[in-house]
């Protein structure tokens, strides 16, 4: 069975600035998403599908086609705010796409077969997506999903606060995710500031999803049900955001199947903001020179 890693792409990268994805990072110009890409041919996955704007896609095509022809299969899907509103009417000062879940339903009728979801700017390591591809060929259904958890340490800013998707577990499954949106460093502690002088304590080695995700094809429906009742509540609103840990919890508590937490030895890390890249770029360059990676990953 077809594999397929769906790369999220479209952000609008507010706090970074600029449009991090088709940024420079390795040796020979990579990308982040490039690494994930020749991991996940490595590991079996067979096509990939860019979630971008289309606004800014014969850039993004001009980047990867060329380096990616006849290694793996290239579609695409573009995410825009209009997309199965139905006529609402939404607020026109809104910019912000509508999140990670609405990319994902902007996937239905491209993607029919189980599939992992990665974001374009985190890099997510070898043994994620060999993990991620065993789990698709051989235990994803309507019924099951997974997600691939890392600990909450390593997977911090140090310059800057960062959204996570904080992960309850029991017996290996997932009974819970809950979206903290400033966590950081403070006094020695990890926290979430929830509001104004009130922190939510996180341990170290706190499980969190860093939106890489396995899912049937059946989530795309069910995003698609759940995002006509988002917009009734929230179609006037300039920030609200349909997003994936919110789906796969409501996924969950609604009965309707279960989430495996399928571990990982891969380091993760990724850039939130500028101060991050030139981080990133030593990241990367350590892999190459232990032979992780070729110093040109297409040639």
């Amino acid at each position: 069975m077809q594999s397929t890693l769906v790369i999220l792409a479209a952000g609008m990268a507010s706090r970074y600035g600029s449009m991090k994805q088709t940024q420079s990072f390795g040796p020979a110009g990579e990308t982040i998403m490039e690494y994930s890409i020749y991991d996940a041919i490595n590991a079996g996955f067979e096509r990939v599908v860019f979630i971008i704007r289309e606004d800014f896609a014969d850039t993004f095509k001009n980047i990867v086609e060329p380096k990616l022809k006849g290694k793996i299969e290239i579609d695409y899907v573009y995410q825009s705010l209009d997309k199965f509103t139905e006529g609402r009417n939404i607020n026109l000062e809104r910019v912000k796409p509508w999140g990670t879940a609405h990319a994902v339903l902007c996937c239905k009728g491209k993607v029919n077969l189980p599939f992992a979801v990665i974001n374009a700017d985190d890099y997510y390591g070898k043994d994620a997506f060999k993990k991620a591809f065993d789990f698709l060929q051989a235990q994803c259904n309507k019924k099951t999903y997974g997600v691939i958890g890392y600990e909450l340490e390593n997977t911090l800013s140090e310059h800057g606060s960062v959204s996570r998707g904080v992960i309850s577990i029991d017996n290996n499954k997932m009974t819970g995710i809950t979206e903290r949106l400033k966590i950081y460093r403070k006094d020695n502690l990890i926290v979430d500031e929830e509001a104004q002088d009130k922190f939510f304590k996180l341990s170290a080695d706190t499980k969190v999803s860093m939106n890489f995700f396995c899912y049937d094809s059946t989530f795309i429906d069910l995003c698609e049900e759940e995002f006509k009742k988002f917009l009734d509540k929230n179609s006037q609103e300039l920030k609200a955001e349909f997003l994936i840990p919110t789906m796969t919890d409501y996924f969950i508590k609604s009965g309707k199947g279960i989430v495996n937490v399928i571990p990982t030895s891969s380091k993760w890390f990724g850039v939130t903001y500028k101060e991050d890249a030139p981080v990133v770029e030593k990241e990367i360059e350590k892999l190459v020179e232990n032979k992780e990676y070729p110093d040109n990953l297409w040639k």
